[in-house]
């Protein structure tokens, strides 16, 4: 194992993830993302579907200078489905060192079962508390079909989020800068608590009908709790920041809609985690225009 490297964990129920300080090895990657490493496609994919397993696109982009920080993949309850499966890479260019508080990274999802095409998105990784982002709407959302040349289309598609990493800092900075009162911190955990509890697939999860959300087992108040020092101050993109660690990984105390005593848990899918982080970087996006405005 590489120093500086956290150990291979459940990502939710679904899905293992691996993330190192330093890049990975194939090894690593191998052993918690398997996918990535696929020798074929699923039986239910067509001729029309052209195969290239994630490892070789990596390699290409490795010499492009992406290295692979984190990995994660989704777990299958198929049979012989498992080393098809979803997967997600968070990679950096060679310019992107840990000399800030955050670095931009590229965000790369695929699979060879036909639940994804080439993916890619701009995420930010915050070093104080090994926490990854998803940016909203101010970067491209790059979809690759499995068809023709992929390796050129990704190369292409990362060196296009790159560019987009400019607004992605201006917008970040923006975000520092805007102190938040404490009502304006509290509206802006209600409208989180919404969107990680207030649809329809919890509702039904909890036995009530779509148009009958129970309420959420914590408090808009638990999210705005910073987990260390660091993270106290009242800016949009603290309020951002606790808001969105506490809700992606969990582990919060509160009440079933039953009255039990529960603990919240962490997102339970790569496409879950995706979705809420996208929606609380727009949410954050939309709090700041209001602020300018």
């Amino acid at each position: 194992m590489q120093t500086g490297s956290t150990l291979a964990s459940r990502f939710g129920r679904n899905s293992h993830i691996f993330r190192s300080n330093c890049p990975l090895g194939e090894a690593q990657m191998r052993t918690t993302a398997p996918s990535i490493f696929a020798e074929g496609k699923h039986d239910s994919r067509s001729e029309r579907y052209t195969y290239i397993p994630t490892i070789e696109v990596l390699r290409a982009l490795h010499h492009e200078g992406f290295e692979p920080f984190m990995v994660a993949q989704s777990a299958s309850r198929i049979a012989g489905k498992s080393e098809f499966t979803k997967h997600m890479i968070r990679m950096r260019h060679a310019g992107q060192v840990q000399a800030k508080s955050e670095a931009h990274e590229i965000i790369l999802i695929n699979s060879h079962d036909g639940a994804s095409s080439y993916q890619m998105l701009a995420g930010v990784f915050r070093f104080v508390c090994c926490n990854g982002l998803v940016v909203g709407d101010i970067a491209n959302d790059i979809r690759i079909p499995h068809k023709g040349r992929i390796q050129d289309q990704v190369i292409d598609g990362a060196f296009r989020v790159l560019q987009d990493f400019e607004a992605v800092e201006s917008s970040t900075q923006e975000m520092k800068a805007l102190p938040l009162s404490r009502d304006e911190q509290l509206a802006f955990a209600e409208a989180a608590l919404t969107l990680r509890y207030g649809d329809a697939e919890i509702a039904q999860a909890g036995g009530e009908q779509a148009n009958s959300v129970p309420p959420a087992p914590i408090t808009a108040t638990q999210l705005l709790q910073a987990r260390r020092q660091e993270d106290e101050e009242g800016s949009l993109w603290m309020t951002f920041q606790r808001t969105q660690e506490h809700l992606i990984q969990g582990g919060l105390p509160g009440r079933s809609i039953q009255g039990r005593r529960v603990r919240t848990r962490a997102v339970e899918s790569i496409d879950r985690s995706v979705g809420l982080n996208r929606a609380l970087w727009v949410l954050a996006e939309e709090m700041r225009k209001l602020k300018r405005s």
